[in-house]
């Protein structure tokens, strides 16, 4: 007979047992410990046969892993611990206290004992209770001694909420002292949660409530973002929990919201975006809301470092958060078009923008240009005004306000682009190859990395080949020229690196057989000379 257990069938059934064991052989307790009948901060907690231990938060929690074998939890306050016997208690819910008695739900949530009167007046009245937690507490505090500044703490906390400020103050730093050095992650979100809730008491009993959503939704996505483990869905949860403190605290502050949250508000609405829980025109009027917040800041104080460093961050948030593109910011320009066009820096701005999206053909953009030049005809104002009239085909026009930009400005990386876009004005419109190529070389020399004008150069050629010489043989000798100029593209600006590839894929097949130059009396790599108006050099090359 076939025995009932095989080798096999035994080993497979220990096996399950084993894992059925250790699944088991773990626990996780959870609960609240009390001092004097209120919540205690700073207890530490530990299990018989385990190496975990846990301080309490400032409202007593405790979260801890137990031996299923863990015969006693202990919990030590300074120089004081107690033990509970858990042996045959199967609960994870184990709340203790220090007295014996613990509070009923109703007394703990209803708050009574409560003293609302603020420090002078507890003082005059010389409670005894508070002066000396108070006193006990600040001294601890002032060593950074916050383990032992905990008790005394939380009894003023919860005692006496109105007393003085600096009790939230005092409490929000030792509560990040403790998210800081807490290496676990499951410590650190109970202490994130514990910060969180000395926020939301300070709001209670100190309203400022606009001010302190401010900092609260910053310290909460600074602390919660601090893990690297979350995945998609948490990412999601944590960027809207903190969004929504940020766009109250900034509906509640109005102009006195600090530069921080608006930097941190414009960071936190780019990533919903992208996870696509905002609409673009809610990112363009969040940028706006921040933006003119941050520029009346600047109006009093416009050499701070502080309100340009965030007025920077915001402008680059809202511009690589994919949101900005013309229709977006038509909508959200059009409508405040009289306003800005009082202020030549908003009007400044705003073409800057139009212009960095492509958004130049917009009818805005025209408006926006012919407003400026009339409030200051400045080289941005004349170039601006020169695109317009290449829109309106009115090319001596815009050719006069081309060369009106050269000459007033100044900095070389605009005049880079002021000539490069005058040499191509003139060889798409006028064909004046001759022209063009040196408006393309004094950009090349007021930006030696202008990918762009070595790509015009390189279009120049390609398109002058079939005037170029007599032969069909001649004109392919452009070619080559016109290749060397997209080879410098690429090397000095990967941004047209792309670009300058298709071209050169283009005009390669143009190139002569080694057959056809052997009777043209010409080797491969023979250095060549291009005479006429080009007077250039280049290298001879046979087709692939």
């Amino acid at each position: 007979m076939k025995p009932l257990f095989s080798k096999t069938n035994l080993l497979t059934f220990t096996l399950v047992v084993v894992m059925s064991i250790s699944a088991v052989a773990q626990r996780v307790i959870k609960g609240t410990v009390y001092r004097e009948g209120k919540p205690a901060a700073g207890v530490t907690v530990e299990a018989h046969k385990s190496s975990a231990t846990f301080m309490t938060s400032f409202d007593g929690k405790y979260e801890i892993e137990a031996d299923a074998k863990s015969k006693y939890l202990k919990f030590t306050f300074i120089d004081d611990s107690r033990k509970l016997d858990i042996e045959g208690n199967s609960s994870n819910q184990i709340d203790f206290s220090f007295d014996g008695k613990l509070p009923t739900a109703k007394a703990e949530s209803s708050g009574t004992g409560v003293d609302l009167r603020t420090s002078d007046q507890l003082i005059k009245a010389k409670v005894t209770n508070f002066m000396n937690n108070l006193t006990m507490y600040d001294q601890f505090y002032k060593q950074k001694d916050y383990k032992s500044a905990m008790e005394p703490w939380s009894k003023v906390y919860y005692k006496y909420p109105k007393s003085t400020i600096n009790i939230y103050i005092h409490g929000l730093n030792m509560y990040e002292d403790m998210i800081n050095k807490a290496t676990d992650w499951s410590k650190k979100d109970t202490y994130i949660d514990s910060l969180m809730s000395v926020y939301e008491r300070r709001t209670k009993y100190f309203d400022q409530r606009g001010f302190v959503l401010g900092r609260m939704g910053t310290d909460y996505l600074k602390y919660k973002l601090g893990n690297e483990n979350l995945d998609d869905d948490q990412l999601k949860s944590i960027y809207k929990q903190g969004y929504e403190y940020l766009d109250e605290a900034i509906k509640l502050e109005k102009n006195e919201s600090e530069a921080a949250v608006l930097v941190v508000f414009m960071q936190a609405t780019k990533r919903l975006f992208i996870m696509g829980e905002l609409p673009k025109e809610k990112v363009a009027e969040n940028y706006q809301t921040a933006s003119n917040i941050l520029n009346k800041y600047l109006q009093e104080e416009s050499d701070s470092d502080k309100f340009n460093t965030a007025k920077e961050w915001v402008d680059k948030a809202f511009q690589t958060s994919g949101a900005a593109d013309c229709e977006a910011l038509i909508s959200l320009y059009e409508p405040q078009f009289e306003e800005i066009s009082k202020d030549i820096d908003l009007l400044k701005k705003m073409l800057r923008i139009l212009d960095r999206q492509d958004c130049t053909e917009s009818e805005l953009f025209a408006k926006a240009s012919e407003k400026l030049y009339d409030l200051e005809p400045s080289a941005e104002a004349a170039f601006n005004m020169a695109r317009l009239f290449v829109k309106r085909d009115e090319f001596d026009r815009a050719k006069e306000y081309y060369k009106n930009a050269i000459s007033s400005e100044t900095d070389k990386e605009l005049l880079a682009k002021y000539y490069y876009e005058l040499g191509l004005f003139i060889f798409a419109k006028e064909t004046d190859f001759q022209t063009a190529r040196n408006y393309a070389r004094k950009a090349i020399e007021n930006n030696p990395n202008s990918g762009r004008a070595y790509i015009l150069l390189g279009d120049i050629y390609a398109q002058y080949a079939k005037h170029y010489g007599e032969s069909d043989y001649e004109h392919t000798m452009m070619y080559w020229l016109a290749v060397d100029y997209y080879q410098k593209s690429k090397r000095v600006d990967p941004d047209v690196f792309a670009t300058a590839n298709k071209k050169i894929s283009t005009y390669s097949v143009y190139f002569p057989d080694k057959e056809t130059m052997f009777f043209q009396g010409q080797q491969d790599g023979e250095t060549i000379k291009i005479g006429s108006w080009i007077n250039e050099t280049t290298k001879a090359r046979a087709k692939k």
